[in-house]
């Protein structure tokens, strides 16, 4: 087993330092067949929090810098797919590695269960529209990936896709799993080569923590709108969960679109990891530059800024 980020980019010595805090051997990135029970849940750097907040406060500013120049140089787009189990933290990893983004260069989008219109197309239809502009980055909050995890565990849920060849529970086997998990790399082959950037995110909780986070839901009462009975009932399948995103990340994770396994425990260490996993890997997009202006533009730079220099006031 070996999932780890690869090498650092070249940068200057200080800021390689910098960015050492973040980036280990033993990183994340999946690039052999694991298996998740042996895999931690839990990761601090050996910093206390308020450490790792400041240190997530200066790499999102950094992210955001980077997405100022993907919008101007305009080629590429990043999809940040973001999975878990209930109570793993993706709302609030969102709202903290994201904060310092231009709101117009990011799109969440939290994808629940299918609507009718939705359900008139083919499971990936509502993903494909859902993509990001080229110079932004589209966050998936729950991802396509759902439709090899729940309707995997549930099975009975595809029947309301209503698939011609599928035509009861019986006819959903391990070949129509193969089939899915092909149909999805494809899709993400297809947009990568169309210069889309993916990253994938598994936020690995343990069953203990997300028990300590329900009871909190139930506890607090500003946190009670976040319980639903059903919480309940799906944490007595995380076994079969735990094996459908194992089997799904080691079907899926490509070079060109790998899955990222990520320690949830504690929810600021995983903000830091997801935000140097971007800024890392992005920063090796070594053609992402502001344009140049034409030649006859710069000529003239100081004649405009005179012109608009003699403005009366």
């Amino acid at each position: 087993m070996n999932y780890s980020f690869g090498q650092v980019s070249r940068m200057p010595k200080k800021q390689y330092i910098h960015y050492m805090k973040y980036v280990r051997q033993d990183s994340y990135k999946v690039q052999n067949t694991i298996e998740l029970s042996e895999i931690s849940t839990f990761e601090d750097f050996d910093k206390s929090d308020d450490t790792l907040k400041d240190d997530l406060r200066d790499i999102r500013k950094k992210l955001g810098k980077f997405q100022d120049t993907l919008y101007a140089h305009g080629k590429y787009g990043v999809l940040v797919c973001l999975q878990g189990m209930d109570t793993a933290g993706k709302d609030s990893l969102i709202r903290e590695v994201f904060k310092d983004f231009n709101v117009r260069g990011v799109v969440v989008h939290s994808f629940k269960v299918p609507t009718a219109l939705e359900l008139k197309h083919d499971y990936l239809w509502r993903h494909y529209i859902a993509l990001p502009e080229r110079g932004k980055f589209s966050v998936f909050n729950r991802t396509h990936y759902e439709n090899v995890l729940v309707t995997k565990v549930h099975p009975e849920y595809i029947l309301s896709e209503n698939i011609p060849e599928i035509k009861s529970v019986e006819n959903i086997d391990n070949g129509f799993w193969k089939n899915r998990y092909r149909q999805i790399n494809d899709f993400e082959r297809h947009i990568t080569e169309n210069g889309t950037q993916i990253f994938k995110f598994f936020l690995h909780l343990s069953k203990e923590e997300q028990r300590q986070r329900l009871l909190r839901r139930l506890k607090l009462k500003e946190k009670n709108w976040k319980f639903s009975p059903g919480d309940l009932k799906e944490r007595k399948l995380w076994d079969k969960y735990q094996q459908c995103y194992e089997d799904a990340i080691n079907e899926t994770s490509k070079p060109n679109a790998p899955w990222y396994i990520v320690p949830a425990d504690n929810k600021r260490a995983a903000r830091v990891i997801v935000a140097a996993v971007l800024l890392d890997a992005l920063k090796k997009l070594k053609d992402v530059r502001e344009p140049e202006l034409e030649d006859k533009i710069k000529a003239n730079l100081e004649s405009f800024k005179q012109e608009l220099e003699k403005e009366v006031k």
